[in-house]
């Protein structure tokens, strides 16, 4: 029998204000995957969480998951979904019933008996089991005891509660923090809740014959081979650029008791995030030989990023078609051989230069251009102080934008 495991697809996702619906990068995903579905042909697809990225999804959000369900119903294979802390349960689940009967099969409620879906092949039974993600005040609820107090016990008590027949093979779908011995495995920049919270180990899931779980946006096994991250289908951090290519994993499981199968299938991003770290020169360098269509981060490592450096940036990445998200300078302006050229430096600048290094460095944007001209009359209000026959100059005029700037409705300035 052949599964396709996904998870985390967090639909309707932001990246640095660029909504990846609207920008074609999760439509252009659910395509591919039409796609690697209509040609391994699975008797299964499983989403093990987080189908939606928030609680309350966009409508575009919705219309996408629909369609890549309906293109997976059409060519008759069941789609079988828990939900994640990122998903509301009860939206998720409205319609489950009627799903059902469509061979669409969603847990988005803990129930004290979990949602069950029993499979056939030439072997014999398959029964997938969906565990929506799970928190210890429901478990202690539903089972009305109050001895549960970690994440662990709950889910080993509500497995408990389960007529599980190991001796036929049995598949888990979970959406929870999984790790072994406490020890957490590679993550990535933009999963919640996750850094020793809410940690199962993963002997609760002994006796299962493949565990897909969802949550850690990584692909990797925890414990043994058979309990598995699909991890996200696209990059949602840059930190996550680090961790190898992504795409759905094709699970095969043969007669009880023999190996499990598990290939990833690679599914190419519409715009790559990538990482260009360096001294100005290198990054420069690097950034010239680019290739087009990419979602940027840039990190200077021998000076500030200064406006016109910025704008620069900006303007060659986007004559590639690419979108500049982060710009980063790990320069310590005041460490080791740096120091007194730097010093030299801020001594020759004037207090608007600074004014302006300053405000653009923390708002990652310019100041408008009437408020360095009212800064720079203040200035030289400061600055002509101490001349003058009786001890002050005449101030300057004030130059027109600033006139303007400062008369509202056609007052007098």
């Amino acid at each position: 029998m052949k599964l396709l495991h996904l998870s985390d697809l967090h639909f309707g996702k932001m990246l640095h204000g660029v909504s990846l619906i609207e920008n074609g990068d999760q439509r252009d995903w659910v395509e591919k995957l039409l796609l690697l579905v209509k040609q391994h042909q699975p008797d299964a697809v499983v989403i093990a969480g987080d189908v939606y990225d928030r609680q309350s999804p966009s409508g575009g959000a919705m219309q996408l998951l629909s369609h890549m369900v309906t293109g997976i119903t059409e060519l008759g294979i069941p789609v079988l979904i828990a939900a994640g802390n990122h998903d509301s349960g009860e939206r998720l689940s409205c319609f489950r019933d009627i799903l059902a009967r469509q061979n669409v099969h969603i847990s988005g409620i803990l129930h004290k008996e979990l949602t069950h879906v029993t499979l056939t092949d030439e072997y014999g039974p398959v029964t997938v089991w969906l565990l929506p993600y799970t928190f210890p005040a429901a478990v202690t609820q539903l089972l009305d005891d109050d001895s549960i107090r970690d994440y662990d016990t709950a889910i080993r008590r509500i497995l408990a509660q389960q007529n599980i027949d190991f001796s036929h093979r049995n598949v888990m779908v979970a959406h929870q923090n999984v790790t072994k011995g406490g020890v957490e495995g590679l993550r990535g920049g933009s999963e919640s809740m996750v850094g020793g919270v809410g940690q199962v180990d993963y002997t609760a899931f002994d006796g299962f014959d493949y565990v897909a779980l969802g949550h850690i946006h990584a692909a990797y096994a925890v414990g043994r081979d058979t309990v598995r991250y699909a991890g996200s289908p696209l990059c949602y951090h840059f930190d996550e650029i680090r961790q190898e290519k992504k795409g759905p994993l094709l699970v095969t499981l043969g007669k009880k008791g023999t190996p499990v199968s598990v290939e990833r299938l690679t599914i190419l991003p519409l715009h790559p995030m990538r990482e260009y770290r360096g001294t100005y020169e290198e990054v420069m360098a690097a950034a010239s030989h680019a290739g087009t269509g990419e979602y940027v981060k840039v990190v200077l490592t021998d000076r500030a990023i200064t406006p016109e450096i910025n704008s620069y940036l900006e303007a060659l990445f986007q004559s590639k078609n690419s979108v500049l998200m982060e710009r980063t300078s790990q320069f310590q302006r005041f460490t080791g051989e740096t120091r007194q050229r730097e010093l030299h430096e801020l001594e020759e600048k004037s207090v608007e230069e600074l004014f302006v290094d300053f405000y653009t460095e923390r708002a990652k944007v310019a100041p408008e251009e009437e408020d360095v001209e009212l800064l720079h009359f203040a200035a030289e209000l400061l600055r002509n102080s101490d001349g003058g026959e009786d001890g002050m100059q005449v101030a300057p005029s004030l130059p027109e934008k600033v006139l303007e700037y400062l008369t509202k409705e056609g007052d007098e300035p």
